[in-house]
């Protein structure tokens, strides 16, 4: 929130309503899941490298040539230590659509409510629901979603990111040349991940925020004043 000067009752209201779907204890029919999405670059080696050997780590050029890129949606549910995560070419309302779809009617099918959260992007809204699926077809398939939204400019409450920070350092810090190379490592990488049941231990709470926080809230006494 560092660029943000003061932080409204919306932003509060928000910040307050995921610290307390975070707090909540583990329930296996309302998973958590958090879902956010990261860019990255297709590259090739210039030159074939040269393979590591006993005591010489791999050597490659400095020079790499651009492939275009591809799109990563990265699904989380941090208690249950569970992630899901899938390759595609581009990250319009399509594809993010499909990508909730397959969450909601294959991952979490069994459950009876399903807290999503997300960003601002304006991909991630319901109206892109009704746009894609139509209006009835939207409502069937979100009837056990509930969205919470972070924020504007608090991604950082969004538990996906760390998820996503992990898959950067331990999977794509090195030059994947297509989309098929980046599936099969990130497929590797996920189900590595989700067989150790990796989770995310979240320990900011609402008393920490109002501590920290506190001297930027605007409160609603100034807000009612501003609106007259």
């Amino acid at each position: 929130m560092w660029c943000v000067g003061v932080l409204s009752e919306e932003y509060r209201h928000r910040m307050y309503d995921l610290l307390a779907l975070y707090a909540r204890p583990y329930r296996g029919e309302e998973p958590v899941v958090c879902i956010d999405e990261k860019s990255t670059q297709l590259l090739a080696h210039s030159r074939a490298p040269l393979t590591m050997r006993p005591g010489t780590p791999l050597r490659q050029d400095y020079e790499y040539v651009r492939r275009g890129t591809c799109n990563l949606f990265v699904a989380v549910e941090p208690q249950a230590g569970r992630r899901t995560v899938e390759v595609t070419v581009h990250r319009g309302k399509l594809d993010f659509v499909a990508f909730v779809r397959d969450l909601v009617e294959r991952v979490y099918r069994s459950a009876r409510r399903i807290h999503l959260v997300l960003d601002n992007l304006n991909t991630h809204f319901r109206k892109c629901f009704d746009e894609v699926l139509g209006v009835k077809a939207a409502n069937i398939l979100l009837r056990r979603v509930e969205f919470h939204y972070t924020p504007k400019h608090a991604s950082w409450l969004n538990m996906a990111e760390i998820e996503i920070g992990v898959l950067s350092r331990q999977c794509l810090d090195r030059r994947l040349p297509d989309i098929p190379s980046v599936v099969s490592e990130v497929n590797a990488w996920q189900q590595r991940r989700n067989t150790e049941r990796r989770a995310i231990e979240w320990s900011f709470t609402r008393q920490d925020a109002d501590q920290k926080l506190s001297r930027h809230y605007v409160s609603k006494l100034t807000c009612l004043c501003t609106s007259h």
